[in-house]
């Protein structure tokens, strides 16, 4: 018999992707969600007779408290996720973001598995130097605090390790076109014009299925990375926004950029990551951002087609 995984927030963008690949490598999968979006990604996981789907909320105690001791594997995915989805429910990202870890790990046990998403826009901005999983800490939004103190409850604990994800891209049964790499391809397909403030900032990404895999070997190895944070990007994608729109360029050259000297981005993210300390494991991201870009523009009829795409 698999390992049971349980999986708050699993028919999210992340979560629709895991689950797929979880129940493919024989894990029993078993998924909460609110489905606040009213779409249906995880359609495909009920033929196999190792999913299940619970329609709940990751901050409803009673129904935690009954779900967490069935499972092996803990990924709490649930959460309001980016600085302006934060900044416009502060009280429901509170509970979601955080609150929700504690009430997790509080039905928790040793024996159990957690493995938990945080973002890298904890480190802030950082003009000098790379940052590693040393670098301290700077968030500066609601977002970035939150989830840096939820990785602090789980790893106090003992019992969990922690992923700092890049800005993730790439096409998944939950589609977001919030995303930085997924927002800008959509534009330069359907809009043919982008406007950059602060087109200097930089940031790193990772392919939603590299993530996806990241998660799988971070459960065949838990033993050895229990306890520790580690940065989940591409070594060769920390680019500035002015950067990426060049490469959307080299694929759709009438897309054109405008760099505004007026104004300025409210997500003030600025750092280049390494991600050496889990490639030095064995893990390696496998999708490029060319890849990912690509991808973006095949699908782009079916994302212009469907307006629930761009719910965040």
């Amino acid at each position: 018999m698999g390992e049971r995984v349980f999986i708050t927030g699993g028919a999210g963008y992340i979560g629709s992707v895991l689950a797929q690949l979880l129940l493919k490598k024989g894990y029993h999968v078993t998924v909460l969600d609110n489905l606040s979006f009213k779409q249906a990604p995880l359609l495909e996981c009920f033929a196999n007779p190792h999913f299940r789907f619970i329609h709940g909320d990751a901050c409803d105690e009673q129904l935690i408290a009954k779900e967490v001791p069935k499972a092996d594997i803990l990924i709490p995915l649930a959460a309001i996720v980016g600085a302006p989805a934060c900044d416009r429910a502060p009280l429901l990202a509170t509970a979601l973001n955080r609150d929700a870890i504690a009430l997790l790990l509080k039905h928790s046990s040793f024996s159990q598995k957690i493995l938990y998403p945080n973002t890298n826009s904890g480190y802030g901005s950082h003009k000098d130097g790379i940052c590693t999983e040393e670098t301290p800490i700077n968030p500066v939004s609601l977002y970035g605090r939150l989830k840096i103190e939820g990785e602090s409850i789980l790893l106090d604990s003992g019992r969990a390790l922690s992923f700092r994800l890049a800005t993730v891209f790439g096409i998944s049964p939950r589609m977001r076109l919030d995303l930085l790499v997924n927002d800008f391809t959509f534009r330069a397909c359907q809009d043919r014009f982008v406007v950059l403030f602060e087109e200097n900032f930089k940031r790193n990404y990772i392919h939603v299925r590299d993530v996806a895999n990241a998660f799988c070997f971070g459960i065949e190895h838990f033993d050895a990375m229990r306890g520790n944070v580690y940065n989940l990007g591409r070594t060769d994608a920390n680019l500035s926004k002015k950067e990426l729109c060049e490469k959307i360029q080299k694929y759709l050259p009438n897309f054109y950029v405008h760099c505004a000297k007026i104004g300025e981005d409210p997500d003030k993210r600025d750092y280049v990551v390494s991600n050496a300390k889990l490639e030095g494991l064995g893990w390696k991201a496998e999708v490029s951002l060319d890849e990912g870009i690509q991808e973006m523009i095949t699908a782009y009829p079916m994302l212009r087609s469907n307006s629930s795409f761009k719910n965040v």
